[in-house]
């Protein structure tokens, strides 16, 4: 294990390897061998902590696809607002003048932690399509590696949403004696046909990109690769993220500012329809990540999300999760559409630790967990309560 002695204390206005740095550390950590069978010699992972360890008050929360290790804090020239700023932090909901945070980048990503974009031991090139298939255990090993380094034999409680709430799972799975208490939040025991299929398509549109080069264009032209793939990719995801009564009422059938979406389409002649509101709106998110966010590493993570099955390999769902006894918060978003509420009903019912499911009212959808603060600080903070019993 290493530290980055540079990086090993908060740093503002800075950028390791185009990562935008703001309290972000890194260990140097490994072997990790993964399950498809590949040993990584050493793995690189970026993360925060909030707050003080006092040996007893570590909370892990776990971010979402696109999310990444700053999960509180305000923004900067380089660095986004933290995604859970208004629950995280000093007086909040994790009141991080008791509670140690950590969050992680995932293994795999693209904001610091070991992924598709990073260099190769070997010649210092991006892995590119040399990269290993992982999964979401994987993701926990190194977790667990982190935790170790940290010197955290415990976890009081571990947080996640969507993808971040597999992760938990399997930590309750693999290593139930390391979690004091847990919330499970708008996620599932396993990824089903839908969410395959979904995740599939947007998977296709990367790979099917002419910039794709089987994953090995991080070193061509300006290296940002199949860009058109990814933004397609996000807004896929987006409409799978949001309800249609948000984006009727938001939009309905509303132009663009002036264009005209009713406007002539003259192919070959550079001129085209308008868009309509809802049109440039996915153009707008699809802009965003591609300016933040690594192609190589949205395949990763989302064929990782389509192998997650809590059961796989062990014994059935059933066994798996009625031998996890942690105490677990289960919440699910009224309108998620991308992981319906039956998911979050069954983890419920299956989990001996679980308390009844609560349903978090919202328009959103999906990004309800990350939206409606109130309702979802309200979940947090009968987590942490099961932690101090």
């Amino acid at each position: 294990m290493s530290v980055d002695s540079n990086l090993s204390r908060p740093v503002e206005n800075m950028r390791r390897d185009g990562i935008a740095v703001s309290q972000k550390k890194f260990l140097t950590l490994g072997p990790l061998s993964v399950e498809s069978g590949t040993v990584l010699p050493e793995v690189t992972v970026a993360y925060e902590t909030f707050g003080t360890f006092n040996g007893k008050n570590a909370v892990l929360i776990e971010h979402a696809l696109t999310g990444d290790s700053h999960v509180a804090g305000p923004s900067s020239t380089f660095q986004l607002r933290g995604w859970w700023d208004e629950l995280v932090g000093p007086g909040k909901t994790v009141d991080t003048n008791n509670w140690f945070v950590v969050c992680a980048n995932v293994l795999g990503g693209c904001q610091g932690t070991s992924g598709p974009s990073s260099p190769h031991p070997v010649d210092g090139e991006a892995w590119g399509s040399r990269w290993p298939r992982i999964t979401v255990r994987d993701q926990v090993s190194l977790e667990v590696m982190l935790a170790d380094a940290l010197g955290i034999d415990q976890f009081a409680a571990i947080l996640g949403g969507s993808m971040g709430g597999m992760r938990t799972l399997e930590w309750l799975a693999m290593h139930p004696e390391r979690v004091g208490s847990a919330l499970l939040l708008a996620t599932a025991a396993r990824s089903s046909a839908d969410q395959i299929g979904t995740q599939t398509v947007q998977i296709a549109s990367i790979t099917n990109d002419s910039q794709w080069h089987n994953g090995d264009y991080h070193n061509r032209g300006d290296g940002r690769g199949p860009t058109r793939g990814l933004a397609i990719a996000r807004q896929i995801a987006h409409l799978t993220y949001r309800t249609s009564k948000e984006l009727d009422e938001r939009f309905g059938l509303g132009p663009q500012n002036d264009e005209n979406p009713y406007g002539p389409e003259i192919p070959g002649l550079g001129e085209s329809a308008g868009r309509f509101a809802v049109q440039s709106y996915l153009d707008h998110h699809g802009r965003k990540l591609v300016a933040r966010f690594d192609a190589g590493s949205y395949v990763s993570l989302s064929d990782a999300m389509n192998t997650h099955d809590i059961s796989r390999g062990r014994t059935s769902m059933q066994d798996v999760l009625g031998n996890i006894s942690v105490p677990i918060v289960v919440g699910g978003i009224s309108t998620d559409r991308l992981y319906p509420l039956h998911q979050q009903a069954e983890l419920a019912e299956l989990l001996p630790g679980a308390r009844p499911l609560t349903v978090i009212d919202s328009i959103f959808g999906h990004d309800g967990f990350l939206i409606e603060v109130g309702q979802v600080g309200a979940l947090v903070q009968n987590t942490l309560d099961l932690a101090r019993k």
